[in-house]
């Protein structure tokens, strides 16, 4: 059982990586609250799912923008400081959203502009935390590292979806964001304790960021076939196979239970990526790390179509029961977060490892659009394809294409599939 557990090393050697995974864990739970509390105000206020799709669509351009340039900061700044500041301005949206359902402006576009602005805000922060960890843990120990930060996104993805149903449903959005604003002050803290973090010295010192920065991240990506491969298969993965924007529709009309069953086939995703990290032991001793990441995006796929398949088995709940196909649906959920935690724990390696420390922030701003960017895209993609088809096929559908598109991909760029952890070539 040892073996199977995941490596707690980091957290042992490093109290400032064990100080930032606390952190991210508590407000992990907070931010995915609000992000599932928005689908469902958004829902409640339209009835459409393509309005609640929509949200990924309002937050795209602003996470791109900001993604790429805050990679560029991050690089030329410390790194501390920049993830420090933009954190601030995160509470800051927080505390807006929480407000708007206080005073009960049941305004959509006041919902899509806020959401708009976190986005940004995440974008350099997402790119700040990730471009922190290398410079916290030894580089054998990154994949450990990275699984317990699975752990604690998995957890907290568990615990907020199922949070959000029961709150709303009981308390109303106001108190259920406000949670948030509370576990979110907790990360503020743990990243106000990390020590200094400064651009490391390098020859030619250190560049000013800019455009010409930005563009030299991408032309390092351009010219690394591993490291842009492990963009390209997430790219599959969420923009084709995300069932998030399903989901409200799923709960209210397939599945029965509303609210609480939209939260609890959310949280079936986080808890199989909880499950993932938990027994990531194996994980640390995996050298053809490329080859796992092509399989557990092919398992996504899969478990997406095969959640579709429970949502078309199941039916219309039009008498106010609860589908008992919703089982089904949590099973292939739950196999489709463990799936996920797999993937991102070897593609956050190779990443890592294949990248030079001074070219990371950037490489991470084009990760965080990327990773952030994809499920926006799912969104539209699958609330589309949801209003046009219906839930359940959208998602046997976005899982055929994932399935697809993994492959394809696979066969154009096979080097990807002979990767080996222990010569790290990007």
């Amino acid at each position: 059982m040892p073996r199977l557990l995941a490596d707690i090393t980091p957290l042992k050697e490093s109290p400032a990586f064990r100080r930032l995974w606390i952190g991210n864990g508590l407000s992990s739970i907070g931010t995915q609250l609000t992000v599932v509390a928005v689908s469902l105000e958004v829902y409640e206020l339209t009835g459409s799912t393509l309005s609640v799709g929509m949200l990924g669509l309002a937050a795209l351009i602003p996470l791109v923008i900001a993604g790429l340039y805050g990679g560029a900061i991050v690089d030329t700044h410390d790194r501390r400081k920049v993830a420090l500041t933009s954190s601030t301005v995160l509470w800051l949206v927080t505390v807006c959203i929480a407000l708007q359902a206080w005073l009960g402006l049941g305004n959509v576009g006041i919902l899509y502009g806020l959401i708009a602005i976190q986005s940004a805000a995440a974008g350099v922060n997402g790119s700040a935390r990730s471009a922190i960890v290398p410079r916290l843990v030894r580089p054998e120990l990154l994949p450990s590292a990275n699984a317990l930060s699975m752990i604690v996104m998995g957890l907290g993805t568990t615990i907020g979806p199922l949070l959000a149903g029961i709150l709303v449903a009981n308390i109303g959005y106001g108190w259920t964001y406000t949670v948030d604003v509370l576990t979110f002050t907790a990360s503020l803290w743990a990243l106000f304790k990390l020590p200094p973090l400064p651009p490391l010295p390098r020859a030619g010192g250190v560049q000013r960021a800019g455009f010409k920065s930005v563009l030299e991240g991408f032309a390092f990506l351009g010219t690394r076939k591993n490291v842009r491969m492990t963009f390209l298969v997430d790219m599959c993965a969420m923009v084709f196979a995300l069932p998030r924007a399903l989901l409200p529709a799923i709960g209210a009309v397939w599945l029965g239970g509303g609210e609480q069953t939209a939260g609890i086939l959310l949280a079936s995703i986080a808890a199989g990526s909880f499950l993932g990290a938990l027994f990531s032991g194996p994980l640390g001793s995996v050298r053809r790390q490329g080859l796992a990441v092509v399989w557990s995006i092919t398992l996504w796929g899969a478990a997406i179509a095969a959640l579709g398949g429970a949502v078309l088995a199941g039916g219309n709940t039009n008498d106010g029961g609860t589908s008992p196909w919703i089982v089904g649906a949590v099973a292939a959920l739950v196999v489709a977060g463990v799936a996920d935690t797999i993937s991102s724990v070897f593609r956050s390696t190779i990443l890592q490892s294949a990248t030079p420390d001074h070219l990371r922030g950037r490489l991470q701003g084009i990760f965080v659009v990327v990773v952030t960017g994809g499920p926006r895209l799912g969104d539209v993609f699958s609330g589309s394809v949801g209003q046009w088809r219906g839930e359940g096929w959208a998602a046997v559908i976005g899982g055929a294409l994932c399935i697809g598109a993994v492959w394809a991909l696979a066969f154009w760029q096979r080097g990807f599939l002979r990767y080996d952890a222990r010569h790290p070539e990007p």
